[in-house]
């Protein structure tokens, strides 16, 4: 098998991409603003948060959800994004049945904000952390009047990825890591607001899109049929939603790029 690209080879990779794009798009895509590298930082640590903490995808990818819609609806400045993100783990957990306790989601985060202090006593500071992070929550659930169940990418994509499988040629398939690349990609998405932007099936199928390429993969017999295979997946996708969706993603790796 193919070595799996790092997040970087994605980013480059994406360059292919843009060459049927207008340059003012791609100006608009690579102009950051000091509100999305904050926003970005604060995905991060959900989800590197969420991993230590033993969260599934999902569940890690609600978390981003009620994080850039409850920014979607309010401003930065008044409010810290670290507690936020960690009301938004805390309210993740819930909905999606993995329970987190907060306890453990205030070690897990000062561990990672504070990483060279000691652990936290449980001291009146402690406490008041965790008041915190439940009085925030319940800010959040009013903020976006209790509507924090999302449909999100991950079972389209593991869907398109099976049948595509089954399209591809066994040895082409096995041999790139098209589905792992794919999965990176989307994962990507939450450290932006993409995922209030799009469809879940148009960015499902444009990760996968953009996977196939990443390795040059071509899907058998494409350039014959009356539509794209991406279309098969979903019929009102268009090149021009595709585009959008990587632009977006241009965003988001250009983020990655200036704050590391």
């Amino acid at each position: 098998m193919l070595p799996v690209l790092s997040t970087q080879q994605l980013c480059e990779t994406l360059s292919d991409t843009r060459a049927f794009m207008d340059p003012p798009e791609l100006q608009e895509a690579t102009q950051v603003s000091t509100d999305a590298k904050t926003h970005f930082k604060a995905c991060r640590f959900i989800m590197e948060a969420g991993v230590k903490l033993g969260l599934r995808s999902v569940p890690i990818a609600t978390a981003c959800t009620i994080y850039h819609r409850f920014f979607v609806e309010m401003p930065l400045e008044p409010y810290d994004p670290y507690l936020v993100a960690m009301a938004a783990l805390y309210l993740a957990g819930k909905v999606e049945e993995q329970h987190l306790r907060t306890r453990d989601i205030i070690n897990v985060s000062h561990r990672y904000l504070h990483p060279r202090s000691e652990p936290l006593e449980l001291d009146a500071h402690f406490w008041e952390l965790r008041d915190s992070i439940v009085q925030c929550e319940l800010l959040v659930l009013r903020v976006l009047c209790f509507r924090v169940s999302f449909q999100h990418p991950h079972k389209y994509l593991l869907h398109y990825l099976l049948s595509l499988k089954h399209w591809m040629n066994r040895h082409s398939w096995d041999r790139t890591p098209v589905a792992i690349a794919a999965w990176a990609l989307l994962q990507d998405c939450y450290h932006g607001p993409l995922c209030l932007q799009h469809a879940p099936q148009h960015i499902a199928v444009t990760v996968l899109y953009l996977a196939l390429q990443c390795y040059g993969v071509e899907v058998p017999a494409d350039g014959e049929a009356e539509r794209p295979w991406w279309q098969v997946f979903s019929e009102d996708l268009s090149k021009s939603i595709i585009n959008q969706i990587v632009l977006d993603l241009i965003k988001i790796y250009t983020l990655d790029t200036e704050i590391s």
